[in-house]
């Protein structure tokens, strides 16, 4: 097996332009392989030798322009072109291609509840060709016509609308321009619940023997599914870019989720086979919305080599929380981020292996070394640090920039750079240099509070603490010092209750990378000032000893639930640096997790006290009393 790297993906994106692949697929050839035959039409821009990717169980024939070509010269799944003429040419692959049982590929199920047996695709990064033949490269798009012959009570999904042929087998509506890892296929006797939403047929599928989970919540399924359409269709100019929107949640999936246009595969988890709490449903709402976000940013667009992979998920992880909250019922996703997916992020960020978000080209050489990537910098830390582009650029700018993007890009492919340059012509701000503060950095910057009173004024300057810093590779910054759009929370005791905070005001600040800032007003000093309220920049923060005093004793009197997810993670950080107590991290839990409504907090609180401060912190002597306290 060999590895594409990128230099050989360049050299064949310079002199190959593919136009179409037609492929057909058996599936009705027993339980161990299938057929798969493709015609691959292409044209040389010059002369020139290149190769096809192909991992057959068998190679039966090959012919390139008519012309045979030798199945015993596949090497290394590779199979060579060589002495291509410059114009139009057609390669026809016929081979026995094999399933896989472990995620990869062409994946067979047979459910043990009814024996009923499903196959389908997961051709992320280099596996399509374990299903068929192609130039397996992001930027070699091409259109993509699918045949599929199934067994009998079989049906079939693919990335267009499918319809069965009168000799049964099942033809998939032609795609536009995709990449080849997004193309997609599912057949078996899925149950199927369909509707149709702004002119598109949606549908929900699963396997039989969970008809009836599907069922239960397939309304709430499609309510999030068309709330999550609308509202993408009134922030993107461009329109949903495909002809269906199928869901299909299949067994044994490998991922949670992937983002093949107009066939979403679920990992079928998220049928729910007994109850659940609404912070689970809200998760599932949130992968909903996070793969619908790439039918536009990498399906749409598509990134042009594996080092940008973390846009793609850094982009979708944003739209998804943020788009949740604006069209659902679950307008507290962020505060599930805070808690669940920050902290991955932060401790990534603080290892030996942390890496820059957007990592150097050459960091990412070829297929292997981009799956090192798929960690929370990429996901968490990456869709913390759009958060706080939106929050520096503002909205109304990041989408101003994101629909130029779109524009300009459509069905094809951009960089980094490209995506700089879209969001750089809607804004006056200097969005490279902020690019390269936040994306080409690694670290967590620490931000500080020194509050001080004077007669009968008070002020607070913020400044950067002790950077975290990391070994990195040669030439990437370590040292976190990064500029910050934040806010910052002004909490007073309630004159009528002092065991209850009240919220005075909420101060917007800019703090200058390696700078402090300065505020402040008359009148007396908060009794909680609390740095990053709302969550809206990636750093952790520190609490002065008169404001952590006043957040232990009335917590839970606060209303807003990221507020307390802020100063949940203050602590949490605080015990990981060794500046607070774990003994008093249980104290702040045994006294306020009774009273807190928000079930992700409580959620992340008792896991981090439970597997990090009574597993890990503690000595082993007191790790009975940490537990009794839970």
């Amino acid at each position: 097996m060999s590895v594409l790297t990128r230099d050989e993906a360049q050299t064949r994106a310079r002199l190959l332009d593919v136009q179409r692949y037609t492929i057909e697929l058996d599936l009705t050839q027993g339980d161990d392989t299938f057929d798969s035959r493709t015609l691959i039409a292409f044209t040389a821009r010059e002369a020139g030798d290149t190769f096809v990717e192909i991992k057959p169980a068998a190679l039966r024939s090959v012919t390139l322009d008519g012309q045979p070509l030798d199945p015993e010269s596949l090497t290394d799944d590779r199979l060579a072109l060589t002495g291509l003429t410059e114009g139009p040419h057609e390669l026809h692959i016929d081979a026995s291609m094999r399933y896989s049982r472990t995620g990869e590929g062409m994946h067979r199920f047979t459910d043990p509840t009814d024996g009923e047996t499903y196959v389908y695709t997961q051709l992320f990064m280099d596996d399509v060709q374990r299903t068929f033949a192609a130039f397996d490269q992001p930027d070699l798009k091409s259109v993509f016509e699918l045949t599929v012959t199934a067994p009998d009570g079989w049906s079939v999904l693919a990335n267009g609308i499918t319809e069965q042929q009168p000799d049964g087998s099942w033809k998939a509506a032609a795609t536009p321009l995709i990449s080849t890892y997004l193309v997609a296929v599912a057949a078996g006797p899925w149950h199927s619940v369909r509707t149709e939403h702004a002119s598109i047929p949606f549908g929900i599928h699963c396997r039989r023997s969970l008809a009836p989970y599907l069922d239960a919540d397939a309304d709430e399924i499609l309510d999030i599914t068309r709330a999550c359409f609308d509202r993408f269709h009134e922030k993107f100019d461009e329109p949903y870019p495909f002809d269906s929107y199928d869901q299909a949640f299949v067994p044994e999936f490998n991922a949670g989720a992937m983002e093949n246009p107009g066939l979403v595969t679920f990992r079928d988890e998220f049928i729910y086979r007994s109850a659940v709490t609404d912070t689970e449903r809200q998760t599932r709402g949130m992968v909903i919305a996070h793969e619908m976000a790439h039918m536009w940013f990498g399906d749409l667009v598509t990134l042009q080599w594996w080092d940008d992979i973390w846009l793609n998920e850094s982009f979708a992880e944003y739209m998804g929380y943020q788009t949740l909250a604006e069209a659902t019922r679950f307008t507290d996703t962020w505060v599930d981020f805070a808690v669940a997916r920050k902290g991955w992020g932060y401790d990534a960020d603080q290892r030996p292996s942390t890496h820059p978000v957007a990592p150097d080209p050459e960091a990412v050489p070829d297929t292997a070394s981009a799956l090192l990537n798929f960690d929370g910098i990429s996901y968490a830390k990456g869709a913390s640090a759009l958060r706080q582009l939106v929050a520096w650029l503002g909205e109304k700018d990041f989408l101003a920039g994101i629909n130029t993007h779109f524009a300009r890009h459509r069905f094809a492919n951009a960089t980094l750079a490209d995506f700089i340059e879209s969001l750089a012509s809607a804004t006056d701000r200097d969005v490279h240099t902020w690019a390269a503060q936040w994306l080409g950095t690694t670290g967590v910057d620490t931000l500080v509070p020194e509050v001080t009173e004077s007669a009968g004024n008070w002020s607070l300057d913020i400044g950067h603490g002790t950077a975290q810093t990391a070994p990195v590779a040669p030439g990437v910054p370590s040292a976190a010092r990064r500029p910050h759009h934040l806010v910052v929370g002004l909490y007073d005791h309630d004159p009528a209750d002092p065991e209850r905070l009240v919220l005075r005001d909420r101060l917007e600040a800019d703090l200058p990378a390696d700078e402090s800032v300065t505020l402040g007003s008359a009148g007396p000093r908060p009794a909680l000032v609390l740095l990053n309220d709302g969550d809206l920049t990636y750093a952790k923060v520190r609490l002065d000893p008169v404001s952590w005093d006043a957040a232990l004793r009335s917590l839970s009197s606060i209303p807003d639930a990221l507020t307390r997810a802020v100063f949940w993670n203050a602590a949490r950080d605080m015990v990981r640096d060794g500046e607070l107590a774990p003994t008093a991290y249980l104290d702040a839990a045994r006294a306020h997790l009774p009273r807190e409504s928000d079930l992700a907090i409580t959620q992340g609180v008792l896991t981090f006290a439970a597997t990090q401060i009574a597993d890990r912190y503690l000595a082993p002597a007191d790790r009975p009393a940490a537990l009794a306290t839970l």
